[in-house]
């Protein structure tokens, strides 16, 4: 039951409190580029969310078992060649390995996404291959090797893709309340000193305070879903 509360806990702070975008403004450059349209920016926030699932997946597993400091493989390995014990930390490899990882996936959803939707793709244009450099996705492989920093509070697999799943989501979430509120505009008579750039950061910055709401709300919809279970 603790490990459920935690797990919602954990992707309601990721989508909707603590979103990516609004809240940490990472993964900006495909916000504002893809969301033109409602269809191309939910196929976006999905291609996303996808990505950053398989690096959180990844990610994890690279840093318990190699990365971090205290981790089992390369100290079987040092004990193996020197024939001494010691603490082994490669974290300094983390940022390589995880822009590996990141751009593996994104090679993947890539080809799939030519190969199966050929006007999805189209649509994307140069903004697919860009999910490469977008930060959000580094950001939470960076965000769970601070999890597994200390010994005592390691996080599980599970929790690691509770926070990729729940980023992805409020990716989505984002992405698409932009698209359909640029939608509207282009209806609308929007001042030319506004026009384009200038009216999309304004509408950014407007989305980022109505999310700043949500805060403190994740408290009282643990203590509802504690209720419910007991």
């Amino acid at each position: 039951m603790d490990t459920f509360i935690t797990l919602v806990h954990i992707v309601i702070g990721a989508a909707i409190i603590n979103n990516f975008v609004l809240h940490y403004f990472v993964g900006i450059c495909p916000f504002l580029g893809v969301s033109r349209r409602v269809d191309t920016a939910f196929g976006m926030g999905c291609a996303v969310t996808f990505v950053i699932s398989i690096a959180a997946l990844l990610s994890w597993t690279f840093t318990y078992f190699i990365l971090r400091p205290g981790a089992p493989l390369p100290e079987w390995v040092w004990q193996t060649v020197s024939g001494r014990d010691g603490t082994v930390d490669l974290s300094v490899l983390s940022y390589i390995m995880y822009i590996f990882v990141i751009a593996s996936s994104v090679q993947f959803v890539e080809m799939y996404v030519r190969r199966f939707f050929p006007p999805l793709y189209k649509s994307f244009g140069v903004f697919l291959p860009l999910i490469t450099t977008n930060c959000a996705i580094l950001f939470a492989c960076l965000e769970i090797m601070k999890r597994l920093d200390d010994p005592l509070k390691l996080w599980g697999l599970h929790e690691a893709l509770a926070l990729a799943v729940g980023g992805g989501v409020g990716f989505t979430i984002a992405i698409t309340l932009m698209a359909g509120i640029r939608e509207e505009l282009e209806t609308c008579k929007v001042p030319r000193p506004l026009a384009g750039a200038g009216i999309s950061l304004i509408t950014a910055g407007i989305l980022a305070m109505a999310f700043m709401g949500f805060t403190g709300v994740d408290d009282g919809i643990m203590q509802a879903i504690g209720m419910l279970l007991e």
